[in-house]
């Protein structure tokens, strides 16, 4: 997902990393520097410094790009004020605004993971429509309170998800574990022929490395990690998970979605998009042949994947929102949907639950949201798809997360 006045690394969900870097001058490796003290370095000092961050970080979101972050934050919400703890988390205050943040060092003390979101000021749900109604393409959203309809726009209209598919997956997961079929402590061994493309990290690991159902379960979610998600699909079957979904049959791996992308294959997507459910499923057979497209040293791939450019949008998992909000209420209560409460977009303080799952590709987002009190829940769901240029993500990040700032006020 791009970046919208946000910093995170995500390969690590904001887990420290230690790494020491060779041209790290000792003065920087000794110094302890509180997290509080990193953070309020980076409003207090004109230019940032290099040796202030992890490697590894980096590696993902380059300095200038955090830098213009932070330039952007100061023109929108006006002067850098101070710094307060919140629990685990800290309220940068502005002149005209706030932001929370999330931060964690290595043992270097250097940032290897930051979060910076500003706090959204609420809008009605009337208003949040009104204003969805003007994004280009197609938009879909729901707000359900207690199962009941709070707020809609077209409700009943299927749209690419992205990664959020993987609720169906999960779904069927639970299903097969209350059914004595299976257990969360199974444990499956990691096979190459399994690999797909990030997100994620198992694509990294080595073959044979031993999982349980619970770990695969949880990297899914809170990582969208796809190569779990695959090694999931293969353990339950792809029948199984399709009794969840009719309308995405014959269910996809991410591994088949990525190769059927390639530019390098249209011949194939061109049969497969010209053939009925039955001829498809034996394309998908014959995929499993397939190698997938090598990445380069930018994540990107040499045949048009992975790019900002959207690809065969019709290749993708496709839901309502009424459907999605359904299988959010078979998994919420899942310890593991909470483990990534959507990266700052609700304030899991504010709620005694919060799950979330999200998915994008170019021309693709999707935001699904569960939220609970004592005596209420809410699912909230918005997507929006374009096939023919890039999304303005930003703009649907803060008006999402406005939106959930102002159910905060009906709890």
């Amino acid at each position: 997902m791009k970046l919208f006045t946000i910093i995170t690394l995500s390969s690590n969900l904001f887990a420290p990393v230690s790494l020491a870097s060779p041209s790290t001058p000792l003065t920087i490796v000794q110094m302890q520097l509180s997290p509080q003290a990193a953070l309020e370095r980076l409003f207090n000092t004109p230019q940032l410094q290099s040796d202030w961050f992890a490697p590894i970080f980096l590696d993902q979101i380059p300095l200038t790009q955090i830098q213009q972050v932070i330039a952007e934050l100061q023109q929108d919400l006006g002067a850098y004020q101070r710094i307060e703890l919140q629990g685990d988390r800290y309220l940068i205050i502005f002149e005209r605004g706030q932001a929370a943040a999330q931060i964690f060092l290595n043992s270097q003390s250097q940032i290897a993971g930051l979060s910076i979101r500003p706090q959204p000021k609420a809008v009605t749900l009337a208003e949040a429509i009104e204003q969805l109604k003007t994004f280009p393409g197609q938009v879909n959203f729901l707000v359900l309170e207690n199962g009941s309809q709070l707020a809609a726009l077209n409700p009943e209209q299927p749209l690419a998800v992205g990664s959020t598919f993987k609720l169906a997956v999960l779904a069927a997961l639970r299903q097969q574990i209350e059914s004595g079929q299976r257990s969360w402590q199974d444990v499956v061994e990691l096979q190459s022929e399994w690999k797909s493309l990030p997100s994620g990290i198992l694509q990294t690991w080595p073959d044979g490395s031993v999982l349980t159902l619970q770990t695969l379960a949880t990297l899914m979610i809170s990582m969208s990690d796809n190569t779990a998600t695959d090694i999931l699909i293969q353990v339950l079957g792809r029948e199984p998970i399709e009794a969840f979904t009719e309308r995405n049959r014959p269910f996809l791996t991410t591994r088949e979605a990525f190769i059927l992308k390639d530019s390098q294959h249209q011949d194939l997507l061109g049969r497969y998009r010209a053939s009925g459910q039955a001829e498809q499923r034996q394309i998908l057979a014959e995929i499993a042949k397939y190698p997938l497209p090598d990445l380069d040293l930018s994540g990107k791939t040499s045949t048009g994947l992975l790019n900002d450019n959207p690809t065969a949008v019709d290749i993708e998992w496709f839901f309502t929102p009424q459907e999605l909000c359904q299988l959010m209420a078979k998994v919420a209560e899942l310890p593991l949907m909470s483990v990534n409460p959507g990266g700052g977009l609700a304030n899991p303080d504010n709620w005694s639950r919060v799950a979330y799952k999200g998915g994008s590709e170019p021309g693709v987002l999707n935001l699904t949201t569960w939220l609970e009190t004592n005596n209420k829940t809410y699912c909230v769901v918005a997507t929006w798809n374009n096939a023919d240029v890039s999304l303005d993500e930003t703009r649907l990040y803060k008006l999402y997360s406005a939106v959930l700032k102002g159910l905060e006020g009906k709890k």
